[in-house]
């Protein structure tokens, strides 16, 4: 998908991470995910994390809100939590980070119900926020050097979670090299553009995208990876 982009500015990026200046607002959608974040963290004055509700009009709502509140305080927002993983990219545990943040299923279908438009293509806009991928590929490597599987991919938000294969397929032929599902990244991202912020995406693996099972879910490891993951946030971000 073709749209306009959110890239780092050219005072977000500087060596191996972001500019001094500045906190970082990390938004979850529940509060398990925000514990979770906050013990990776550890005590920190340069982070705050907030739960900002499930869905991509709640994440927006509550992110432009705190990004209001900040008056221009923060250098980068990070939409984190669990999600779903495509099969064959990402795996339970594994942690993608963002290449790009897509709204996967904001457009509309054809009257033959034989293909999806996106925004993009109905010219209302962009379905897309760009992130800076030498930032994404340089946390994907200080993940992997202290042992965590680690890619770098698309994040795709829905509003409604995939619950068959057919479906997972449609998205990934939609966005390619799509690597996770969430629910609430896109809508972190446009506030964050709408303040001049840049945005990405952290997303642990707890299930597969596809077949709804609830059997095979494994939230607990998920939340756990995404611990070890914001550990090593301080060494790039």
């Amino acid at each position: 998908m073709n749209g306009s982009e959110v890239s780092g500015n050219p005072a977000f990026i500087q060596g191996n991470g972001t500019s001094s200046r500045g906190k970082i607002l990390i938004v979850t959608a529940v509060d398990a995910e925000r514990e979770a974040v906050l013990r990776g963290l550890g005590p920190t004055d340069e982070y705050d994390v907030i739960a900002g509700g499930v869905g991509p009009a709640a994440a927006a709502a509550s992110s432009a809100a705190a990004l209001a509140a900040a008056a221009g305080e923060y250098k980068l927002v990070v939409s984190a939590g669990i999600g779903g993983g495509f099969p064959g990219r990402a795996e339970i545990g594994d942690i993608v980070v963002s290449t790009g943040i897509v709204a996967a299923d904001l457009g509309a279908e054809t009257p033959d119900g034989a293909r999806f438009l996106s925004v993009d293509e109905l010219g209302f806009g962009s379905a897309r926020v760009n992130v800076d991928e030498a930032v994404a590929f340089r946390l994907v490597d200080a993940l992997q050097t202290a042992g965590m599987r680690a890619i770098a991919g698309q994040a795709l938000t829905v509003s409604t979670a995939t619950g068959s294969a057919e479906q997972a397929a449609r998205l990934a032929a939609r966005v390619p090299n799509a690597a996770s599902e969430g629910m609430e990244g896109y809508g972190v991202a446009v506030a964050a553009k709408l303040a001049g912020v840049p945005a990405l995406e952290l997303r642990a693996i707890s299930n597969a995208v596809g077949p709804r099972d609830k059997s095979a879910w494994r939230i607990g490891e998920a939340l756990a990876s995404l611990t070890n993951a914001c550990k090593r946030l301080t060494e790039v971000l």
